[in-house]
């Protein structure tokens, strides 16, 4: 507002309604009448500033400041030091309270962090500069993973611990979009090559962080280069390689603004679904391309535009997995990606192909796929499948109890408590015991002998292995064998004929 020398105050709103009435034509008089001011107030008006911007900055303070006393004193040299910038408004202010006890009110800590901001800005240190950068269309991709566990996905009502792999164009913002569960070169390699193959098209750079699935470091410099076997994929690709330095995210920052994005149209997607739980993993990978899907939809004029820049592919994709040839150890075991595996234990002694993938390992031997199993991932160092093992097991049931894996010759928390049970009872027996429940188990049905454990445990009586067995898997009653008839005698019925016919 602006109030002139002798006349009443002034308004932004007034002067731009007075301002528009003009420009429709209006006469200097009714453009002031229909401002609500006199003539001679609207031909000052009618040009120039706005009455807040004419109107004098104050320079003085309207109340006393409460930091005046300790601001040169304790407040300025510690911002002086803190170079970095940082010392926070309210550290600084809980510190007063403890120097000044009953001096500030909690009110006050808004004008210290506006002193503060103020100061920083008139006499602080420099701070660091971004620059916008231009995107040439079909220069560069950037990828990245990013963790998704928070967004609280449930696969048939367990819950998924998982990463996103993304990949973005940077010119035209196109992205793609795959669950991983780590950050291998098995996960880095298969979502790469999924969006190249699903883009169409290869851009000249693909930039990354230094990931471990790609990078190593030089123990000359202390610096990270490539791997051979990435650098390999990247050929196979045509593409080169950029890197942003060591914890300075933001030279990705196209990626990582991305990573924001799907995350949150993820959680508000899972909102108006109504559940977080799916049924399978590929029922939650579809979901996430749909989201995908919808977001590149808007920016289809632009992919449209950069498509044309693109690289063609090369003929077929490079293996997404790693190859191991390892010898079945004595143990039934191979070791594959610094972890353990079972495998049959007819293998034993043969040398075996192992294929880890993102997901699952895959074993060959003489070129025929004998065992698929999921990939340890996490803390978890072996996984034992008691099928495996059993036949020998169940042979020589005391080496159950001191077995390195014998904890995972439990398939379930009902076979676990079965066991406990049964050293409740049993003692020492329950380990033989326990070992023939388990070759039931692989010999017939899991499932069935699971349910016979689970009616037992709820019954709380004492039971061994020939009560699950009984209830499992009965025997079959024998079938009685019968006498085979005597041959018929035709002659008599021919006789009835003869007789028959002689009457």
């Amino acid at each position: 507002m602006f109030r002139p020398e002798g006349g009443n105050v002034v308004t932004d709103e007034q002067v731009r309604r007075l301002r528009q009435k003009r420009m429709e034509g209006k006469t200097q008089a009714a453009a002031a009448a229909a401002a609500g001011m006199s003539e001679r107030t609207g031909r000052k008006w009618e040009q120039g500033r706005l009455p807040s911007q004419a109107k004098p900055p104050r320079t003085w303070r309207t109340r006393r400041d409460p930091f005046a006393g300790v601001w040169a004193s304790e407040i300025e040299p510690l911002l002086t030091r803190d170079e970095g910038g940082v010392l926070e408004s309210t550290f600084l202010f809980e510190r007063l309270l403890e120097r000044h006890p009953g001096q500030f009110a909690a009110g006050q800590v808004r004008t210290l962090q506006r002193r503060v901001r103020e100061w920083r800005a008139l006499q602080g240190p420099p701070r660091e500069v971004y620059f916008a950068q231009v995107h040439p269309p079909g220069r560069e991709a950037q990828i990245d993973f990013t963790h998704a566990s928070d967004l609280g996905v449930t696969i048939a009502g367990e819950p998924l611990e998982h990463l996103l792999f993304e990949l973005v164009l940077s010119c035209s913002g196109w992205r793609f979009a795959q669950v991983a569960f780590g950050e291998t070169f098995e996960a880095l390699v298969g979502g790469l090559q999924g969006a190249l193959w699903a883009l169409g098209g290869v851009p000249e750079v693909v930039r990354s962080d230094n990931l471990s699935a790609a990078t190593h470091e030089l123990r000359q410099s202390g610096g990270r280069a490539l791997t051979q076997r990435f650098q390999a994929v990247l050929d196979h690709y045509g593409l080169r390689s950029t890197r942003i330095s060591p914890g300075a995210s933001h030279e990705n920052g196209v990626v990582e603004q991305a990573h924001e994005r799907l995350k949150s149209r993820l959680a508000q997607t899972l909102v108006v679904r109504g559940s977080r739980d799916f049924p399978t993993l590929e029922a939650y990978q579809a979901f996430v391309d749909e989201v995908v899907a919808g977001l590149n939809r808007r920016r289809a004029e632009a992919f449209e535009a950069e498509r044309s820049y693109l690289r063609p592919l090369p003929p077929a994709p490079v293996p997404a997995y790693s190859t191991y040839r390892v010898e079945v150890r004595r143990w039934s075991t191979i070791r594959v990606g610094h972890r353990s595996y079972s495998v049959p234990s007819r293998l034993i002694g043969h040398e075996v192909e192992a294929r880890l993938h993102a997901d699952v390992v895959e074993v060959f031997f003489a070129g025929r796929r004998v065992e698929t199993m999921p990939r340890l991932r996490g803390d978890r160092e072996h996984r034992i499948d008691y099928r495996h093992v059993i036949w020998s097991l169940v042979r020589k049931p005391g080496a159950f109890a001191r077995y390195r894996y014998r904890e995972e010759l439990f398939p379930s928390e009902t076979f676990r408590r079965a066991y406990d049970a049964l050293r409740s009872w049993r003692g020492e027996r329950a380990d033989v015991e326990y070992v023939r429940v388990l070759h039931l188990a692989a010999s017939t049905l899991e499932a069935t002998v699971e349910r016979a454990l689970g009616e037992l445990l709820a019954a709380g009586e004492p039971f061994d292995y020939a009560a699950v067995r009984e209830r499992a898997a009965p025997e079959r009653p024998a079938i009685p064998e019968l006498p085979a008839p005597r041959q018929p005698d035709f002659g008599v019925y021919d006789d009835l004929l003869t007789t028959g016919l002689g009457r």
